[in-house]
């Protein structure tokens, strides 16, 4: 049996969030504390910056994919109206992280976010890396809510 376009919808919406957020994770849990360890505040900026370059290519990918599947399954399903409703809220929640990773990734990154990093880091690297864990670490609980609250709004379990 082939799927509908809906599920396939779902389905590239689920991949690209699981790839995209498990890679905030990575970043957030594995790759900045590892760097904030490393006594060479170059070969840290390198470890970091060198993971995200990686990752931002791919990222961007996954932030688009989610972006067009969602916005398919909200028409495929004429679900524009539940943006007028608070108990939506999740729904709401889920668009403004896909923003603020858009507008990351896509705007602020490329065009300053690195050069900013890499001056702050050589001249106080402890406060660069730690300044980076909070950003990264908001971003990951935001997103983990929005994730957690997406399937619960989906399935009918929030009010």
């Amino acid at each position: 049996m082939i799927p509908d376009a809906l599920t396939l919808a779902r389905a590239v919406h689920v991949l690209a969030i699981v790839h995209w957020i498990g890679g905030v994770c990575a970043v957030t849990t594995i790759v900045l504390p590892q760097a904030r360890r490393l006594a060479d505040t170059d070969a840290a900026v390198e470890l970091f910056e060198s993971f995200e370059r990686r990752f931002v290519r791919q990222v961007r990918i996954s932030i688009a994919l989610a972006g067009l599947s969602g916005l398919y399954m909200l028409y495929a399903l004429d679900a524009w109206d539940r943006f007028r409703h608070a108990s939506f809220w999740w729904l709401h929640l889920m668009v403004a992280v896909w923003c603020m990773f858009a507008l990351m990734v896509y705007v602020i990154e490329p065009l300053f976010a690195h050069r900013r990093f890499r001056e702050l880091a050589s001249r106080d690297a402890a406060g660069a890396f730690a300044l980076a864990a909070r950003l990264h670490l908001v971003a990951l609980t935001l997103s983990a809510i929005a994730i957690a609250a997406g399937v619960l709004g989906a399935h009918g379990a929030l009010p």
